[in-house]
């Protein structure tokens, strides 16, 4: 099972897929689709979503996963940042790939074992789980660490069984 993990940003946006063998993790690829702060906001969008569908026809992930958008104390960043998230969400999702959302704090708890954990942390334990990776970036970094959150997740979804009502 192929991942594709997302950290949202309209000036760069994260991504990292992984394979998923049993309760191996195998990295794949990791990057950063970056925009052009001098180009209008549409611009912007347009250049965040071609980037992301030529990543996703590249790598052809079955299942995706976005990191949830907390707010901040400055209301214009967190419109953008949802805006940069809705391009997230919907490029996958018309390439037909189901899409998973997580909260930050559970990424970090999932990761590192704590939801409070520091960057440096999450990088630190993504390296550790995904042996001779080399990651380009941290936000490349905390979208890796987003799909091995998903992967941990789908599995235990996979092991509950469906209520008969």
């Amino acid at each position: 099972m192929k991942l594709i993990g997302l950290d949202p940003g309209l000036r760069a946006t994260g991504w990292g897929v992984i394979d998923v063998h049993d309760n191996r993790l195998v990295h794949v690829a990791d990057g950063v689709v970056a925009t052009d702060g001098s180009r209008s906001l549409a611009d912007r969008l347009v250049q965040l979503a071609d980037g992301l569908a030529e990543i996703i026809g590249r790598y052809r992930p079955e299942e995706a996963a976005v990191e949830e958008t907390f707010v901040n104390r400055n209301a214009v960043s967190t419109l953008k940042l949802g805006q940069a998230r809705g391009v997230a969400l919907l490029v996958p999702a018309r390439a037909g790939i189901p899409v998973a959302e997580y909260l930050p704090n559970l990424v970090k708890k999932t990761v590192v074992g704590t939801g409070h954990a520091a960057k440096e942390q999450v990088q630190m334990m993504v390296r550790t789980l995904l042996p001779g990776a080399d990651i380009a970036t941290p936000d490349a970094a905390d979208a890796l660490a987003v799909a091995i959150c998903h992967a941990h997740f789908r599995q235990t979804a996979a092991r509950i069984p469906e209520p008969a009502w």
